[in-house]
């Protein structure tokens, strides 16, 4: 409501509307409307014409200038104070260099004209950044004012300086700590660092961008200044580990002030909570002092007062008597063997939650040979059930060094044991445990003073005693977490990597499809789909049932009859009967003159798809049998806009994914959607809700609402206009605004109608009683609504590139640079003078003249040259078209195929090569030499989607498995 409110005013200096009041002019334009009533007829018509007169001005003004002339941008002034920030002034580099904590100073005056009327020096210095800093409080959740939009501060950026000449910001942090909401004794920052392996200036941006809810689409592709060019997936992997360090800090702190409560909190276990990094380690340290825990045997001994004789034996052994403290009636005090057990109990405490010991331990064990091993319990291998047993034959004697363990290897052994079909250990060699014993009485806990032989037996016993009792199995608890972790986060992100790559599936634009929802019993549905994806016909047919050749007939009129020459066939039961009753028509020429190929598709959750609400919303009429067929046949045209409408999880492509962490897997897939839908771009006029939902800084309810904004007030002209829709505030515009895009020659043919009719209209109405109802109205003083400026209805040709808002006005200097203009956007003459600036100039040389960074100027040049409606997917496989079909029983070795990949794993790649079996290609077959140099890949692997080249090396037909090598990718 309250931007609502603003948006109808206009824009003024943040000086001069802070000093401006509101409130008494809505109460002023009340009062005035009772002092001076108007019937409701005649207000309407006041406003009628107020405001055909509005558009016939604005449009007559659009009809009689260039139509790409004056586009006025306000918020382009953003960048370049921005660029300020990572270039200072070489007579600032000496002194004290600035960190990534620090504001820059706010300019206190603004100017708003346009660009038209400036210089590029007077842009450097006159306006505030369009980004924004952390606010305090609750600021951050209710979105600022759209006035304060393009001029608030800007994030923390890098700094240039003499001794990072690349750009980079000064890698030492002045030691400044990035304030968290749980302070532990470790940086976050720097664990960040050590974790994930990136720089820390990197990580300290990264935490301030989030910080900033900055989601990881805008983050990667326009702050790659910021984090060193890092790509989504990676970005993802830091977001989840700062989550899981932050989990673990408020944890530790939840603890704290539970034992602060129940007055058990000490000075060494307080400093072991604040220590922990690890869900691992801070369960060791608090699992005494939970709820329902009978207490340690340490807690007991020092219950009974052994607590000095313990810390006696260490600092002051000459003046210990253990014999003082027997207590014959005291259980557990009553012998000297009672004492010395307690005493060392408490010993073994100490030792086992000392950092600098389990600090040696771990290093110990990284240099020696740890293996995991599994065998088939025997439990199982008498009750069990045989089928599920010898799905584990491969780990019913089984052993690997943990640092050699594939991920497949550590989710099937943890399967098989909460299957209890399998027995799982860690085995650490005892030479670990000598040697650690040997250290910690010699050199760690080695007493200060001589010892009695009995006491050096007791300090002797207590270190083993600590490392059989408590080191080892929190050893193997760490190895078996860190192991599990670590190959469900593979698994995630394989399934994300395999989900990207179904996504990006080129699409098949421009033809009509047929799409084949495969059956027997129920027969085969059918959905003819226009090339703008519009329903053109359903029906069934039984293709299995002795009525092939009948309906072969209704097939091929259907075909003729809207000029379809594609079938897209599913994946599921009765496929490959289908297949071959097709191809056999094919073969035959049996649809001529259409020349008719056909296509295999996965028809993962299509069925869940068809019965669900988006569905009926969208398809009201149709049977959910006939929606499925619709489903098949969109996925080919469009594969992303139909994809989107199913839960990622029912897509099928991933590995061992009902055994991973469900809500990682869920953000994960929802992130990878966003990121796909966001960089391939949504045209704001023409797309689903669903498709929308998905754009970066977008959810459900700001979708509903920009389609209510477009259905009431029509097509969006440009981006400025997304300020209008209701809870789009500056930081959702902020994110989304580059990710969406404006067809430019829909929009001037919308303008050019709009004014033609408004002109037309108004042509009809100049009456003199409407004039003078007009004047009359202003005389009495109404409050007018205030006149939009004609910058917010004019088209931008930017709107169509990838150019966010907030660098417009360096987009605007680049063009003016190199002799360039608006209209020649994606032209070849714009590449041909992009490269002749570039060649001459080179790109740093004119990023520096532009006051902008290389990755900035990049952006806009890519934005500037590629082609009208440039879609990233082109240089992605398209769906493999096939005429004939190839039998399993023609498999032989060393027959060469074409296939195309249909799943990824970290031990293969499983291929579709038309026999109805996938085969398998070895990882060790996928060699980067027969991989595609071309092609640009985030990891030495195939996905899903990819068109390759491969040869049989092993046909096992009883077992129906195939097992293929790679020859090339196509």
């Amino acid at each position: 409501s309250s931007e609502s409110g603003e948006e109808e005013e206009e824009w003024e200096p943040k000086s001069q509307t802070a000093k401006r009041t509101r409130l008494p002019k809505k109460n002023v334009a009340k009062t005035k409307k009772v002092a001076a009533p108007q019937s409701a007829v005649a207000r309407k018509k006041v406003k009628k014409v107020a405001i055909k007169e509005e558009m016939v001005s604005i449009l007559l003004n659009m009809i009689s200038m260039p139509f790409w002339q004056d586009v006025s941008l306000p918020i382009a002034l953003a960048e370049d104070n921005r660029m300020q920030l990572l270039k200072p002034k070489e007579e600032d580099v000496g002194t004290k260099p600035k960190t990534l904590n620090q504001k820059p100073e706010v300019p206190k005056k603004m100017e708003t004209n346009s660009f038209q009327g400036k210089n590029a020096k007077s842009l450097v210095s006159d306006e505030k950044p369009s980004t924004s800093v952390p606010v305090e409080g609750n600021q951050m959740k209710h979105e600022k004012s759209e006035e304060d939009f393009a001029f608030d501060e800007p994030p923390f950026k890098k700094i240039k300086s003499t001794t990072c000449p690349e750009g980079k910001p000064v890698k030492n942090l002045g030691g400044n700590k990035i304030k968290e909401e749980f302070e532990m004794n470790w940086d976050i920052v720097q664990a960040l660092s050590e974790i994930t392996n990136v720089e820390p200036w990197v990580c300290a941006n990264l935490i301030c961008l989030f910080k900033e809810e900055n989601t990881i689409p805008f983050i990667a592709r326009y702050r790659k200044e910021l984090i060193n060019n890092l790509e989504a997936d990676a970005l993802r992997e830091m977001q989840q580990t700062l989550e899981e360090l932050r989990t673990v800090a408020k944890k530790a702190h939840t603890m704290i002030q539970k034992l602060k409560k129940e007055g058990k909190l000490s000075g060494c276990v307080l400093t072991a909570l604040l220590n922990c990094r690890t869900l691992e380690e801070l369960d060791h340290v608090s699992a005494p002092y939970k709820t329902g825990s009978k207490g340690t045997k340490a807690q007991r001994a020092k219950q009974l007062g052994l607590e000095p004789a313990a810390l006696s034996l260490l600092q002051n052994p000459m003046e210990l008597n253990l014999f003082s403290y027997i207590r014959p009636n005291t259980k557990g005090l009553s012998t000297i063997q009672e004492v010395e057990a307690g005493v060392q109990h408490i010993l073994a405490d100490i030792v086992a939650k000392d950092k600098d010991t389990l600090d040696f331990i771990r290093k110990l064990c990284q240099q020696r040979y740890i293996c995991i091993q599994s065998a088939l319990a025997k439990v199982s291998s008498k009750s069990g059930n045989e089928k599920d047993i010898n799905k584990f034959q491969l780990y019913h004697e089984f052993s690997c060094n943990i640092k050699n363990i594939q991920h497949h290897q550590i989710l099937a052994i943890n399967r098989g044991e909460n299957l209890k079909i399998l027995t799982v250990k860690v085995n650490i060699p005892d030479g670990v445990k000598n040697e650690f014993c040997w250290w910690c009485v010699n050199e760690r806990w080695r007493p200060k003073q001589f010892l009695k032989p009995e006491l050096m037996r007791i300090l002797r016993n207590s270190v083993e005693d600590a490392y059989k009792r408590l080191i080892y199995p929190l050893l193997c608890r760490e190895f078996r977490s860190k192991l599990t972790s670590d190959a469900e986060k593979e698994s995630v992100m394989m399934f994300g990597r395999n989900l990207r790559q179904l996504l990006l599936t080129s699409p098949v634009r421009g033809r009509a499809l047929m799409g084949v929802d495969p059956g027997y019993k129920h027969g085969c549905k059918l959905a003819i789909i226009s090339p703008t994806s519009q329903i053109l016909h359903t029906d069934v047919v039984y293709l299995h049932s002795g009525k092939g050749f009948h309906e072969a007939e209704k097939i091929k009129r259907l075909l003729l009859q809207y000029n379809c020459s594609t079938v897209v066939i599913g994946n599921g039961t009765a496929c490959r009967e289908t297949e071959a009753y097709f191809a056999d028509l094919i073969m035959k020429k049996y649809f001529a003159p259409l020349d008719v190929v056909y296509c295999i598709v996965s028809e993962a959750g299509a069925s869940i798809y068809s019965v669900s609400p988006e569905a009926s919303k969208e398809m009201p009429d149709l049977d959910p049998n006939l929606r499925s067929a619709v489903s098949i046949a969109r996925r080919v045209q469009d594969p992303l806009a139909e994809l989107v409408k199913i839960e990622p999880k029912h897509i099928g492509v991933g590995m061992y994914q009902h055994d991973v962490s469900q809500t990682l897997l869920k953000a994960t897939l929802d992130s990878v959607v966003e990121e796909c839908v966001s960089f391939v771009g949504v045209d704001i006029n023409i797309c689903s809700e669903i498709l929308l939902r998905h754009i970066a800084g977008l959810n459900a309810n700001r979708a509903r609402n920009i389609i209510e904004w477009r259905e009431k007030n029509g097509p969006f002209i440009n981006r400025e206009q997304l300020k209008e829709v209701k809870g789009l505030g500056p930081k959702s515009f902020q994110q989304c605004a580059g990710f969406i895009r404006f067809n430019q020659e829909y929009i001037k043919t919308f303008c050019r109608m709009t004014c033609a009719f408004l002109i037309s209209d108004h042509s009809k109405k100049t009456d003199l009683g409407s004039h003078a109802l007009l004047t009359k109205a202003g005389a009495q003083g109404k409050k007018k609504s205030k006149p939009t400026p004609c910058t917010s209805r004019q088209p931008n040709p930017l709107d169509q590139t990838c150019i966010h808002p907030e660098s417009y006005n360096i987009a605007m200097r680049f063009l003016s640079f190199i002799g360039g203009s608006a209209n020649d956007i994606g032209k070849s003459n714009m590449q041909q003078k992009v490269n002749a600036v570039i060649q001459k100039e080179g790109l740093e040389g004119t990023a520096k003249r532009l006051n902008t960074t290389v990755h900035t100027l990049q952006l806009i040049i890519d934005g500037l040259t590629q082609p009208e409606g440039f879609d990233i997917r082109t240089d992605f496989d398209k769906p493999d078209f096939k005429r004939s079909i190839v039998c399993f029983e023609d498999l032989s070795v060393g027959t060469v195929l074409t296939g195309k990949v249909e799943n990824a794993t970290p031990f293969g790649v499983f291929v579709d090569i038309g026999v109805g079996k996938s085969g398998l290609i070895p990882a060790r077959n996928i060699t980067e030499a027969k991989l595609s140099k071309v092609k640009k890949r985030r990891s030495l692997g195939l996905g899903p989607g990819e068109r390759v080249e491969v040869k049989v090396l092993n046909v096992d037909i009883p077992r129906l498995r195939i097992t293929l090598d790679l020859i090339r990718v196509l």
